[in-house]
């Protein structure tokens, strides 16, 4: 009892912690397969996801995506450098895929070209990054 009376006086002595850093700290993606993808970032992963499945509805509305359609697939904390490729099977079928938490542009680009390299993935079509995120969120052309 002493012991957690002297903790609560340390960090009172402190004073008030400072403010968290504005920004987005995390990324969340959701998906409904084959019509429609969102990306948000938020400091904690409702936020990011809740802001994710409305952007993924919003953009598969013309087909009638309705936000709980949109799945959960990936949530990264601290967001770091992500990528998105879209990826699509000689047999039609199209699977986009999400990194998120590299380290570096630099990063998030290699993984895209090894996710796409045609001598280990024979089976592809097409295979191209389509879309990086910054840490804080931000996209970038890749």
């Amino acid at each position: 009892m002493l012991l957690r009376q002297c903790a609560l006086a340390t960090l009172a002595a402190c004073g008030p912690f400072p403010a968290a850093a504005s920004g987005p700290v995390g990324i969340a993606y959701v998906a409904a397969p084959e019509r429609a993808s969102g990306i948000c970032t938020a400091p904690n992963p409702d936020r990011a996801f809740a802001c994710a499945r409305e952007r993924c509805a919003a953009q598969g509305r013309a087909q009638g995506v309705k936000p709980g359609e949109c799945l959960r697939l990936a949530w990264c904390y601290p967001a770091g450098w992500s990528v998105v490729v879209s990826a699509q099977h000689r047999d039609g079928f199209h699977a986009p895929r999400f990194t998120c938490g590299l380290d570096s542009r630099e990063q998030a680009l290699k993984l895209a070209a090894l996710q796409c390299d045609r001598a280990a993935h024979p089976y592809l079509l097409e295979c191209a990054a389509v879309e990086l995120h910054g840490p804080d969120g931000r996209v970038h052309k890749p």
